[in-house]
C-alpha cells in the first residue's frame, strides 16, 4: 500500500499531518502483530514539486516527491485556509494529478474545503459530497452537479471520500484502518488519538452504494484486498484463500455467508462498477479500461460488461454520456 498526502498552498497542516500520524501509528502497531496480513503501508508526502512550502499559520512542509505518474493506492487532499477558489483555479495541475490517480485505481479523500479540488476534477458529478459548513452555499453554486448532502459530516461514493471537517477525517482515517489493517488496530488507535466517545462512522456517513457491512473481519479485509487488487488479471481463489489462512472451501463458505455471494462473483461485480466509472469519467479506450479493471481479453470483458448491463461498453458509455450533457446543458440554462 501507498498512500500519498498531498501538500498544498495555503493548507490547514493539521488536515492533512492528523491522517499521516494516524497511519504511522497503525504500521508501527501491526509491525508487533505476528498475525497481521498486511504489508507495511508507505507514507508519502507528495506536492507541485519538491520545494519546501510555508503554510499561512508559520508552519513549513517539505514534500517527499514532485507530482508525476507515480500509482497510490490512496490520496488524501487536505483543507484550505479561507476561500478555496483561488487556489484550486491557481492550482490546475493538481486537479489533473488527482484525476489521473482516480483513473489508475487510487480512492481519494478530501477534507473540508479541499473537496473543491475533486469537485473541479468533474469526478463528484451526480455523486453525493460534503464540506465545510461555512463554505455549503457557495460549493453549491459552484459545483451544481454534485450531490450535497448537508446533514452528513462524510460521504463515500465508490473510492471518493469527502469528510467535513479534521475531527470527521478522524473517523474516516479510522475507518480505513479498520479496512486495512483489523478492528483491533482501529480501536487501539480510537482508545489512544481519542478516546472520548465518538459516533461510529457509518452513523456519520452517507454512502452511495450498497451497504456491505457484516462482522467477518477475515472476509472484509479479503474484499478490500480484491478491491485493491481487481487489476491482476489471473486472480486464483485458492491462493486468495490462502492469504488468509483458509481452504478454499472454507473461504468460499464464509464468504458467502458474510456478502451472499461467491469470492468470484464479488471480483467480477467489483470490476464491473470500476469499468462504468471509467466509462463515465475518463477518456481511457474500452481496451485500456478493461486492462485496468483485469481483462486482457477485451471481447470477453465486453461480453461479461453485457452480462451485467445488458448493453456494451460502448453503448453504456454513450448513453450515460448523452445523460450528463443533458444534466449540464440544464444548469446552464
Amino acid at each position: 500500500m501507498r498512500i500519498a498526502f498531498l501538500i498544498t498552498p495555503h493548507m490547514l497542516a493539521t488536515s492533512l499531518t492528523n491522517a499521516y500520524e494516524l497511519f504511522f501509528a497503525a504500521n508501527q502497531t501491526a509491525a508487533t502483530q505476528t498475525d497481521s496480513h498486511n504489508t507495511e503501508v508507505e507514507l508519502v508526502k507528495v506536492a507541485t514539486n519538491e520545494d519546501r512550502i510555508e503554510l499561512p499559520s508559520g508552519l513549513s512542509l517539505q514534500p517527499n516527491q514532485a507530482l508525476d505518474q507515480s500509482v497510490f493506492d490512496m490520496v488524501y487532499v487536505p483543507a484550505l485556509w479561507r476561500n478555496p477558489r483561488p487556489i484550486v483555479r491557481q492550482n490546475q495541475a493538481i486537479v489533473d494529478w488527482l484525476r489521473w490517480q482516480y483513473e489508475h485505481g487510487a480512492i481519494l479523500n478530501a477534507t473540508g474545503t479541499g473537496v473543491c479540488f475533486i469537485a473541479q476534477t468533474g469526478l463528484l458529478n451526480e455523486r453525493p459530497a460534503t464540506t465545510h459548513w461555512h463554505h455549503l452555499e457557495k460549493f453549491a453554486k459552484d459545483y451544481p452537479l454534485v450531490e450535497l448532502k448537508r446533514q452528513h459530516f462524510i460521504t463515500s461514493a465508490g473510492r471518493i471520500y469527502c469528510a467535513a471537517s479534521i475531527n470527521a477525517q478522524t473517523d474516516l482515517t479510522l475507518h480505513h484502518v479498520h479496512r486495512f489493517y483489523s478492528k483491533a488496530i482501529s480501536d487501539h488507535l480510537s482508545q489512544h488519538f481519542s478516546h472520548e466517545v465518538r459516533q461510529p462512522y457509518d452513523r456519520l456517513s452517507f454512502t452511495h452504494k450498497e451497504n456491505v457491512n457484516h462482522p467477518d473481519e477475515v472476509i472484509l479485509q479479503a474484499q478490500l484486498w480484491m478491491q485493491n487488487h481487481m487489476s491482476k488479471a489471473a486472480i486464483s481463489m485458492r491462493r486468495l484463500a490462502e492469504l488468509f489462512g483458509m481452504s478454499q472451501r472454507n473461504f468460499t463458505r464464509r464468504f458467502r455467508s458474510a456478502t451472499n455471494m461467491t469470492p468470484l462473483q464479488y471480483l467480477q461485480r467489483e470490476r464491473f462498477n470500476q469499468a462504468r466509472e471509467l466509462l463515465k469519467s475518463s477518456n481511457l479506450s474500452i481496451s485500456e479500461i478493461a486492462f485496468r479493471v483485469g481483462y486482457l481479453d477485451v471481447s470477453y470483458f465486453t461480453k461479461l460488461f453485457k452480462q451485467f448491463a445488458s448493453i456494451t461498453p460502448k453503448e453504456y458509455r454513450t448513453t450515460v454520456r448523452a445523460k450528463l450533457f443533458s444534466s449540464t446543458e440544464n444548469n446552464q440554462n
